[in-house]
């Protein structure tokens, strides 16, 4: 039987005039990683803070985070949860030491405990080297790396992760990757939002692809491929005529999405495409496999989101 970390059923927030949140449902199964993709004001920080208590939710629905309400149990699932936010908000005037030590208190950890557990943190997230240092003294990538490592202070059953990687170079991204990797197989549950594709790829069990506040695809990503877009796409850069190239019975066989720059074809076959850049005298275009960015795009559309 199916055990399941996090149930949502029928939740809706709002802030004024704003949906932040629509009647939104979905189940996260225990030991898996489940993603939120969305664009900016999508809902996704929301739906996360309403599930460890820190935002309250509209009047109808029922949320369940590892057995418990976080209307009525928020410290409950705290105390079994680590969260890592979108914002670095460690304390500046303390070392990496001091940073997890003051953490440590929260979860009640007496010293020899918290020490044993902050050496293993350190060792895990490759910061042994930096453990007295200032935290202003510290990359973008150590910082992030030592969030991760607070919110694992308590071994939770559940990490939230919200948006982890942004703005940090591949290697440390890959990285990080490679612990949640090793955090999941060891029977943590993690939730992420993230904007890389990529990420969610590499990551996720099962996404949710959400726009103003509504759940539009979910599913794996392998699933989300194959039954949301086609296997295939041309990129034509510049002002190409695809009437000029290509007629009625072909461009019937196409689907094509141009923006002010580039036109997209998609299609099943890639050697119908690959027949079409023959055509394409003096064009740069790109033939490639389309992958979730392409899913995204479907389901949330080009145009810029009023709060991006």
């Amino acid at each position: 039987m199916t055990q399941f970390a996090i149930t949502v059923k029928d939740i809706s927030k709002s802030f004024g005039k704003v949906n932040a949140v629509r009647d939104l449902s979905f189940e996260v199964e225990a030991d898996t990683c489940y993603g939120f993709l969305g664009p900016n004001g999508a809902g996704k920080t929301t739906m996360m803070k309403m599930l460890y208590g820190k935002c309250t939710r509209g009047e109808n629905g029922s949320i369940n985070v590892l057995g418990y309400d976080p209307a009525s149990d928020e410290l409950a699932i705290k105390y079994l949860s680590g969260v890592v936010p979108q914002d670095n908000n460690l304390d500046d005037e303390l070392d990496v030491i001091s940073n997890l030590m003051v953490y440590s208190r929260f979860y009640a950890l007496p010293r020899k405990a918290a020490t044993s557990r902050i050496d293993y943190l350190l060792g895990f997230m490759e910061l042994s080297d930096k453990r007295t240092a200032r935290i202003r003294e510290l990359s973008g990538g150590m910082q992030r790396r030592l969030i991760i490592a607070r919110a694992l202070m308590n071994n939770p059953k559940l990490l939230i992760l919200d948006e982890p990687t942004t703005g940090l170079d591949p290697q440390v991204r890959h990285l990080i990757w490679d612990k949640l990797r090793q955090l999941k197989r060891h029977g943590t549950t993690i939730l992420i939002t993230t904007h890389y594709m990529e990420e969610a790829f590499a990551l996720c069990d099962t996404i949710l692809i959400m726009d103003k506040g509504a759940g539009m695809l979910r599913g794996s990503p392998a699933e989300l491929l194959a039954k949301n877009v086609e296997k295939h796409v041309l990129e034509i850069t510049g002002s190409h005529s695809l009437e000029a190239i290509a007629d009625g019975a072909i461009l019937q066989k196409l689907r094509i999405d141009r923006t002010q720059e580039t036109t997209r074809v998609y299609c099943d076959d890639d050697q119908l495409l690959r027949s079409l850049t023959g055509r394409l005298e003096g064009a740069h275009y790109f033939l490639r496999q389309t992958n979730l960015e392409d899913v995204f795009l479907k389901a949330t559309g080009r145009a810029l989101n009023e709060k991006q």
